[in-house]
């Protein structure tokens, strides 16, 4: 037996690698197997898993943990016949595996390769590719109501929710629609007991409480009430998430009830796997290249990688010794945004509300009325979901809150969904709030102070990966550095963050074809500087550089400003493109926007000659 397949609890695989899974052609050929063979084929795909996401990167954890239950959903609905509906959709690549795509994970979350969320562009299995939390219940109750509108009274529609996503708002505004109905829709809770930690909040006590009181999987047996049959749906479980028997069987009486059902599965995040089950973070929840036997990176020489969010949460740890007003808010992302090292120092003040945007944004919001200085950290991408609150709840009482945006740009395999790409267009609207963007460490830390002694709302935003290196200024001129000046005022550079890297290299490029070029890094981006606009006004050109959408952001801002001010110098805004980006490494995708040092040069040159900059893009779908 191989170190791998020790690795894995249970028996040895049927075929080396699990090289066999290649040959599955859909779900019909999993309903064609014997009952005999099913643990034999969950102990392979646990195998191949492990094998390929180590090697590759992605969603570990979550996928090992609904091996039995993705088996038993194909046996039990003829996908994609029956729509099924995976929430958040990191734990579908076992589906994948089912629906013919096994071949395709040598590629996972590589450009151009398998998609490490459902895509409809993939599998007609696949129906949605959002992978924000909690919106499968929303689409499977339009699905439902979409099948009794066309007569299709023999179809069913299928969501699987964990109880980490269950928490979110969105998720009960759609039980209270689908329980109301009596249309066929099954939810199929998988109840693990984490998000990427553990669950909170007053659900996690009403499930742990009907995990205690044992599997009532009969309809008949439904003497008690509990917070789901209360809302309308007929309750089935708690039921071992790891029996495919079993869960075969709840799911069949599921079925043929042809009504709103709530199906419990129990589960354990990373089963099977030593590593993913001991892991006390998150059971690996997602990895980068790891050993396929002890799930660890492997060894790298030299000093480690500093991470912008490492940076992020121990700056925020300083400040919080120094405040006993200043807390911190998350959505259920502790460890992902930099907050644990605050948590264990001052647990009571640092607040996971669940997977919950909205709510923890206006829960911010009553914190600050109540005389503290929130910390709301959350993904660039999932600011989104909590756009009204920011605007009405925050900004409008021009409260202190300060939202720190991990991830912001360009993400990486993660693909469209997970790009914060528009945190800046969409906070560029909101009146009295003021965004900075970092371009290094130290500066993390002086506008993260700034942030949060001003008395109105802020927000930082940084990208994915290790923090750049420290950039000095030859100046300052008020709250705008210039990196870099060469006496000749050719084009202003106006770089924000990140970018700053690629513009001095363009500035150099541009130097040496006798173009003068100026880098200036606004250190506040909103509002904009009264002496970014002294400096445009004495340049003959300025380009901005963002790692943000195009469309109304940082540099259409910058443009709005100059009109408005009469300034007439003229104004080019390279950013991202209006478009679902892709998956793949952020490099690449940034330089399919034109973001790469030599593009910017060459921008230059192109608006230089009356030239349209032409940005391109990677999509995953036609830009819009």
């Amino acid at each position: 037996m191989t170190e791998l397949s020790e690795a894995v609890a249970g028996v040895q695989p049927t075929a080396p690698e699990g090289a066999h899974l290649t040959t599955l052609r859909g779900p019909h050929d999993v309903r064609a197997l014997p009952t005999g063979r099913l643990a034999a084929l969950a102990q392979d795909i646990r195998t191949f898993l492990i094998e390929k996401v180590c090697a590759s990167g992605g969603h570990l954890g979550p996928n090992l943990g609904v091996v039995e239950l993705t088996i038993a959903l194909h046996r039990v609905f003829d996908s994609p016949r029956d729509a099924i509906l995976f929430d958040t959709g990191h734990q579908a690549y076992v589906h994948k595996i089912l629906t013919g795509r096994a071949a395709d994970f040598d590629r996972l979350r590589q450009a151009g390769g398998l998609s490490g969320y459902p895509s409809h562009a993939e599998s007609v299995h696949d129906w949605s590719e959002n992978s924000h939390a909690s919106a499968s219940l929303s689409y499977a109750d339009g699905l439902a109501k979409a099948n009794e509108l066309r007569g299709y009274r023999d179809r069913s529609v299928v969501a699987v929710i964990g109880d980490g996503a269950m928490t979110g708002g969105m998720a009960w505004e759609a039980l209270n629609n689908i329980g109301a109905s009596e249309r066929p829709v099954v939810v199929v809770l998988n109840d693990n007991g984490r998000s990427y930690a553990p669950t909170t909040g007053a659900l996690t006590n009403q499930l742990h409480a009907l995990r205690q009181s044992g599997a009532r999987t009969a309809v008949s047996d439904q003497a008690s009430a509990n917070l789901f049959t209360q809302t309308g749906f007929t309750y089935l479980g708690p039921v071992d998430g790891h029996d495919t028997e079993a869960l075969q069987a709840v799911l069949e009486q599921a079925r043929i009830l042809r009504r709103p059902v709530l199906v419990h599965a129990v589960t354990v995040k990373g089963w099977g796997f030593g590593p993913a089950e001991g892991d006390e973070a998150d059971c690996l929840h997602a990895v980068g290249t790891v050993d396929a036997v002890t799930g660890r990176p492997a060894p790298t020489s030299g000093p480690p990688a500093v991470s912008w969010t490492s940076l992020f949460g121990q700056a925020l740890l300083e400040l919080a010794a120094e405040r006993e007003n200043l807390v911190a808010i998350t959505a259920s992302m502790l460890r992902p945004t930099g907050l644990y090292p605050m948590a264990v120092r001052y647990p009571e003040r640092v607040f996971d509300v669940g997977i919950a945007e909205q709510h923890a944004v206006t829960s911010a919001a009553g914190l600050a009325m109540g005389g503290f200085h929130p910390v709301v950290a959350l993904y660039s991408t999932f600011l989104t979901r909590a756009a009204d609150q920011v605007l009405m709840d925050v900004a409008l009482h021009r409260l202190p809150v300060t939202f720190v945006l991990d991830r912001a740009g360009i993400t990486g395999p993660d693909g469209a969904s997970h790009h914060g790409m528009w945190d800046a267009s969409l906070l560029g609207i909101v009146p009295g709030l003021r965004l900075a963007v970092p371009r290094d460490g130290g500066q993390l830390r002086s506008l993260l102070r700034e942030a949060t002694a001003h008395e109105g709302p802020t927000a930082l935003r940084f990208p994915k990966g290790t923090a750049e290196q420290g950039l000095e200024a030859v100046r300052r001129a008020g709250s705008v550095d210039v990196l870099s000046e060469s006496g000749i005022r050719d084009v202003l550079l106006v770089s924000y963050g990140p970018m700053a890297h690629r513009c001095l290299q363009a500035a150099t490029q541009l130097t040496e074809k006798g173009i003068g070029a100026t880098v200036a890094d606004p250190r506040w981006a909103i509002p904009v500087a009264p002496e970014l606009l002294d400096m445009t006004a004495r340049h003959r050109m300025v380009i901005t550089v963002e790692d943000n959408s195009r469309t109304g952001g940082l540099g259409s801002t910058l443009a709005q400003t100059l009109r408005d001010n009469a300034i007439t110098t003229p104004v080019h805004n390279l950013g991202l493109p209006r478009a679902f980006l892709t998956h793949g490494p952020r490099e690449q995708l940034l330089a399919d926007a034109g973001l790469s040092a030599e593009q910017i040069a060459y921008a230059v040159l192109r608006a230089r000659a009356g030239k349209p900059l032409q940005p391109t893009a990677t999509t995953a779908g036609s830009p819009q």
